[in-house]
């Protein structure tokens, strides 16, 4: 039975109450300040894969978009990650948080040291926003509806915790607070509006899922390589790769 607006928006929110990565044990740890810095400089190389993943991931969305409008209003995502001329993007952003942690910031752009786990996730995210419809991919991307809360936690609890933390390295997160509104407000619309049957709001659920599995599956790898007893697997970054002091030495 196909549901009204409201409770298939209520559906949807469900998800991420549930499921979103807010709740992974690692963020109570990160935002607490538990993590030591080594754990903290591997969730930085983990997530730039990422980062640097997302625009790739909407390029492909809109190549097969054939909606100019649905373009035009998709493309401002990748400008917000790669930068334009006034904007120097959220993934520079990444890269000064970095520096600040210590590491070498063209290391972690090599994506040399991500876990294969990471890369399986973020790589299945871009294959299946390629691959599955455009409903879908679109409701994957509903993740966005609960960063916000989390972004703001980090910004707090980074800051009290930790000697890195300032406005400079913490600007990725503080200008998603301002970037991720209008994409959440124009993908959640347009997920309602084009989710007009129950097996359409089956699979827009689903593809919401989805997305928290990788977000989810990404802190568990984290979990398991890096956090007592940490099983660092063959080809994974050691704590005592990629660091500044190596590169000014």
């Amino acid at each position: 039975m196909t549901q009204t607006r409201s409770e298939f928006e209520a559906r949807l929110r469900q998800i991420g109450a549930e499921r979103y990565h807010d709740l992974h044990p690692f963020h109570d740890m990160l935002h607490g300040g538990a993590c030591n810095a080594d754990q903290v400089r591997a969730w930085v190389i983990n997530r730039y894969y990422y980062q640097h993943s997302i625009p790739m991931k909407d390029a492909a969305f809109m190549s097969r978009v054939e909606d100019p409008a649905l373009r035009r209003q998709w493309r401002s995502r990748i400008e917000d990650h790669d930068g334009t001329d006034t904007n120097e993007g959220g993934i520079r952003r990444w890269l000064r948080l970095a520096e600040a942690v210590g590491l070498d910031p063209d290391y972690v752009a090599s994506c040399r040291g991500v876990l294969p786990a990471t890369k399986f996730a973020v790589d299945a995210y871009v294959r299946f926003v390629r691959e599955k419809t455009l409903l879908e991919a679109v409701a994957a991307s509903l993740t966005e509806l609960f960063a916000p809360k989390i972004h703001a936690n980090r910004i707090e609890g980074l800051l009290k915790n930790y000697d890195f933390a300032d406005d400079s390295s913490l600007s990725y997160f503080k200008n998603r607070l301002k970037e991720a509104p209008k994409d959440v407000a124009f993908g959640l619309a347009w997920v309602l509006d084009n989710a007009d049957t129950a097996e359409k709001q089956d699979a827009a659920a689903a593809a919401l899922i989805f997305k928290t599995d990788v977000l989810w599956s990404q802190l568990d790898a984290l979990s398991a390589a890096y956090v007592t007893p940490a099983r660092i697997p063959p080809g994974a970054w050691q704590p005592d790769q990629g660091l500044l002091l190596q590169k000014a030495s």
